[in-house]
């Protein structure tokens, strides 16, 4: 099983979200590597994928094998300096893509063009409600 680590960002009640130029509407993560805490992934993610610095604030990491097939996704949360309502960011993670991040209402809602996969870790946010 491969283990994904999600950094979740909220500000006002909304999580962080970006539009993927190919993918739609997506929540930052990617791939634990070797030797890395799921902690440590999300917030490295977070900065390759957003530019944004961001510290584990020491809550507990909530786990779903539920999101995608073969994978354990870690939701991490994560505490950032006051962030804009969106703005863009080149990421040079797969070829370079120019990022629009966004906030959306942490409801369990899913905004449009969303993979179900990112509905899915969505709806478990909501469901967690400590990551919230």
């Amino acid at each position: 099983m491969i283990s994904k680590a999600c950094p979740v960002v909220i500000q006002d009640g909304a999580v962080l979200m970006f539009h993927h130029p190919l993918a739609g509407a997506q929540l930052v993560k990617g791939t634990v590597e070797g030797g890395e805490t799921p902690q440590a992934a999300a917030e490295r993610e977070l900065l390759e994928e957003a530019g944004v610095t961001g510290r584990w604030t020491g809550q507990a990491v909530v786990v779903s094998d539920e999101i995608a097939p073969a994978q354990r996704w870690h939701f991490v949360p994560v505490e950032t300096a006051p962030l804009p309502q969106s703005w863009t960011y080149h990421c040079a993670d797969g070829g370079g893509h120019l990022f629009r991040f966004f906030w959306h209402l942490a409801d369990g809602t899913s905004p449009a063009g969303c993979d179900p996969i990112f509905q899915r870790a969505l709806a478990f946010l909501h469901q967690n409600e400590a990551l919230t």
